[in-house]
């Protein structure tokens, strides 16, 4: 070339191994696979809680956590989807980490009572 330089010296390049386009789009597909996962969970352990002949207050109460919790869980991932959507996302922060933690052990916790609770 005229200037000294090979062709496309001046172009900057992608990170090697790195594909910008695709890994936020899996990312939301698993955040997706995540949330409907919480919903099939939540659903089935009210199912169940629906065909016992008389719930207590203990099922009653693990119930309107698990709801809650879903719904915590639910708004926080959404919000994690929005990030992404435009361009790099800022990184996690630890609450919100430390929240979907809580949420998703509260919720495996809470129907795995139901669904093994006693007399049923």
């Amino acid at each position: 070339m005229a200037d000294g330089q090979p062709p496309g010296a001046g172009t900057p390049r992608p990170a090697p191994g790195r594909d910008p386009g695709l890994q936020p789009e899996r990312t939301r597909l698993a955040w997706r696979r995540t949330t409907l996962s919480a919903t099939a969970m939540a659903v089935l352990a009210g199912r169940q809680l629906l065909r016992s002949d008389a719930p207590g207050a203990v099922e009653v109460t693990l119930a309107v956590l698990m709801g809650l919790m879903w719904a915590a869980f639910v708004a926080l991932a959404h919000r994690r989807m929005r990030a992404m959507a435009g361009g790099r996302p800022p990184g996690l922060p630890p609450r919100t980490a430390l929240l979907l933690v809580g949420c998703t052990l509260a919720l495996a916790l809470c129907g795995a009572v139901i669904l093994v609770r006693p007399g049923h």
